[in-house]
């Protein structure tokens, strides 16, 4: 039972750890610089869209 423990507690230990790799690579990335910004870009798609389509 112990051993069993044991193994689940590194298991997680090195879960957690690769999750917070994943994170760390992800900021150095900057996939989190402007979280402000992809809130608008579909409004700005349409936008696009719809002149490309008017000038046909």
């Amino acid at each position: 039972m112990y051993k069993s423990i044991v193994i689940l507690i590194v298991l997680s230990l090195f879960v957690g750890i690769a999750a917070w790799l994943v994170f760390i690579w992800a900021v150095k990335k900057g996939e989190f610089d402007d979280i402000e910004r992809p809130k608008y870009r579909m409004l700005e798609d349409d936008d696009e869209h719809e002149q490309n389509s008017d000038e046909k």
